[in-house]
């Protein structure tokens, strides 16, 4: 099931990425080119083992995780997390908490479009990804 999440996957659209970010307490500087960044995620798997990787031309992050196993994160904009990844009704959903917080990124495949949507608090943020050819 969770094979339909490989491949490459190319940022087209984001809502709301800059409140979100704002909401981690991303600094103003680094939330100007993570507004302005159009990452390329690539997701990989291998037996149980699945790799998510972000590329972009600011940054790049990977991680390496089995699902419902917690483990250790640096975010890209360096925070020190828990992660949890599962799998509920199709959708892959990653929980990371730190400092007595908790946000999640929840993503979901419809075709060729991935959309991926961040919620922390009230502040919901979607990016709507296309698979890359």
């Amino acid at each position: 099931m969770v094979d339909v999440f490989a491949g490459t996957w190319n940022l087209k659209e984001s809502k709301n990425f800059d409140d979100y970010m704002k909401a981690l307490g991303v600094g103003f500087a680094t939330r100007q080119v993570g507004s302005m960044t159009k990452p390329t995620t690539i997701i990989s798997v291998e037996g149980d083992e699945i790799t998510l990787k972000t590329v972009s031309t600011f940054k790049t992050t990977e991680i390496k995780f089995k699902l419902a196993q917690e483990f250790d994160e640096t975010t890209a904009d360096d925070r020190k997390v828990k992660s949890l990844v599962t799998l509920d009704g199709g959708k892959l959903v990653h929980v990371q908490k730190w400092d007595g917080k908790e946000t999640t990124l929840v993503r979901e495949i419809d075709g060729n479009n991935l959309t991926l949507t961040l919620t922390l608090g009230e502040v919901e943020s979607k990016r709507y990804y296309v698979k890359a050819e």
